[in-house]
């Protein structure tokens, strides 16, 4: 493997995860897609898109998201090949295109990559204004600071399309108190769409950053004849300081429920890498008020009993439930998945919650008089 650092950069294990769930999300973002009669082709856009190659901790070789999916697409492309394929990759250094072009799969008649040296939001901005009719489109906006141009998103939020970000929250709260410069401030204002006084006081809020991204996101999604969804999965490096937010977001809920289902396979069985050291073994649970989330659950790491506790709070003392009505509620949640984790789910919920299931009817205990941890 090449030793041009500048070239060939380090990714740490949280980078590498999220090169896994984006390749196992295209996977089946692709396949759902191409079998749809209705969708003439699929193009996936990554603006931002380095190199393609890195190392890890150890200094083994390590594609990145251009190579992967390029692969990817690559090979399934022979099945589909009425269906037209394209890809677009940008990077700044003329040396890391370079680079990528050499990792790349070569063209066939209905599969292209389209490699360019410029501000990837240049070039999310010229393809974002002319979308093909019958044409998906999937935009990756993986910037390495948090700076997101929103003018460049925006007509993925409203089209035909769907949007990876990757919001790199410990930038902003490492920095934003401190920032001095007019520049800096520009980024974050510009990156906010606030103040740089009030963005000293929404760092001081627990989920400030990360609400304003999906209220920005929202309040950008005019197309009034489809809802937005949105699903965030946080990453942590090896001291568990939150470093990014990928978030999803699509106006198709099948999209939705397929990324959340990708992000708990590529976690393992749970919503992130974060490792509890045996404590997601206890669930706290408290019906006095059945909102819609836990109560005392560490929420930046849940795990399969974590979305039995959810469903028990929804449907505490509820007889003959419709396993249908539980899978919906769980189709809507912004991380807990039905898709892929349905048998789980219904062994933790007769396991730590005494829940019959008979002919697809599930039977609740009411628990509302007393806190119970299992």
């Amino acid at each position: 493997m090449s030793t041009n650092k500048e070239i060939i950069t380090h990714a740490n294990p949280h980078t590498i995860k999220k090169f896994e769930l984006i390749e196992k999300y295209v996977s089946e973002w692709a396949h759902k897609l191409l079998n749809n009669e209705y969708c003439k082709g699929i193009v996936f856009i990554d603006c931002m898109s380095n190199s393609g190659e890195y190392y890890d901790d150890n200094n083994n070789q390590v594609f990145g998201t251009p190579v992967r999916v390029a692969n990817l697409l690559h090979s399934i492309s022979f099945k589909y090949h009425q269906k037209s394929i394209d890809l677009f990759f940008s990077d700044l250094s003329k040396d890391r295109t370079t680079h990528l072009k050499g990792l790349l799969p070569q063209n066939t008649p209905n599969f292209h990559c389209f490699v360019s040296s410029e501000d990837g939001n240049n070039l999310a901005k010229r393809i974002g204004s002319s979308f093909y009719k019958n044409t998906h489109y999937l935009l990756v906006y993986d910037p390495y600071v948090a700076t997101i141009d929103w003018s460049a998103i925006v007509p993925y939020l409203n089209g035909w399309s769907e949007v990876i970000i990757n919001h790199m929250v410990n930038d902003s709260k490492r920095a934003i108190k401190n920032v001095k410069s007019e520049k800096a401030k520009s980024k974050y204002e510009n990156t906010y769409l606030s103040s740089i006084e009030d963005l000293i006081l929404l760092e001081q809020t627990k989920e400030g950053f990360e609400k304003r991204i999906e209220d920005i996101i929202q309040m950008n999604h005019t197309n009034s004849k489809y809802k937005m969804y949105i699903a965030v999965f946080p990453f942590f490096n090896e001291k568990h300081s939150l470093i990014y937010n990928l978030i999803h977001c699509s106006s198709n809920i099948e999209g939705f429920k397929t990324f959340k289902k990708s992000a708990w396979k590529t976690f393992g069985g749970k919503s992130s890498i974060k490792d509890k050291h045996g404590l997601e073994n206890q669930i706290v649970l408290n019906v006095e008020n059945l909102r819609n989330d836990l109560t005392e659950a560490d929420d930046t790491c849940f795990y399969v009993k974590d979305i039995a506790a959810y469903i028990q709070k929804n449907f505490n003392g509820k007889q003959g439930v419709a396993l249908d009505e539980i899978w919906s509620i769980l189709d809507l949640h912004p991380i807990f998945p039905s898709d892929g984790y349905k048998s789980e789910i219904k062994n933790a919920l007769k396991e730590y919650f005494n829940v019959e299931i008979k002919k697809s009817r599930l039977y609740f205990e009411d628990r509302s008089s007393y806190n119970e941890r299992s």
